[in-house]
């Protein structure tokens, strides 16, 4: 029997095993380190706030992956609107926060792997059960990004992904 698992990555050349499908970024693109400073900017594993004036949620932008009932899952921010940050900090541990309408919402991550910037892309953030992160749906655009949000992508275009941040 033959070992199909792991695959050879085109970075580094190496035999690497099956990378996991699900990678997070630690902040908003807006965000720096003298923010951590500011005491009108706060930044959490779920929330940021910049300057009390920008606020963002993390989420998750799930990818289908073809032929399989995996998502290749990019932890991403999102800003929202004052009063839909607002919202969605007032039913944070509330049960039934799932029925509400998603809020719209700008990606505010810079995704690897991708020709164009996924900055400022328009999205809706659902939101999920608690204890479960929001699912962001990027606008269904012509974007790549959006494109393989659709569409779904190969598990070799996810273990690519993979191995841009791993590298």
């Amino acid at each position: 029997m033959r070992d199909i698992t792991g695959h050879t990555c085109p970075s580094c050349g190496g035999r690497h095993d099956d990378p996991p499908l699900a990678y997070r970024t630690a902040a908003p693109a807006h965000w720096t380190d003298a923010l951590a400073e500011d005491p009108n900017s706060e930044l959490t594993p779920d929330l940021c706030v910049i300057g009390g004036r920008h606020f963002f949620v993390q989420g998750n932008l799930e990818i289908p992956i073809l032929g399989s009932a995996d998502v290749f899952t990019w932890g991403v921010w999102v800003s929202l609107s004052p009063a839909s940050f607002a919202r969605t900090t007032d039913l944070w541990d509330e049960p039934g926060r799932e029925s509400e309408p998603p809020y719209f919402g700008w990606l505010s991550t810079e995704l690897p792997g991708y020709p164009v910037t996924t900055l400022n892309l328009k999205t809706n953030v659902h939101t999920r059960p608690v204890g479960h992160k929001p699912l962001v749906e990027v606008e269904p655009t012509d974007h790549p990004l959006a494109v393989d949000q659709r569409t779904g992508i190969p598990l070799t275009h996810a273990h690519h992904l993979a191995d841009l941040i791993r590298h």
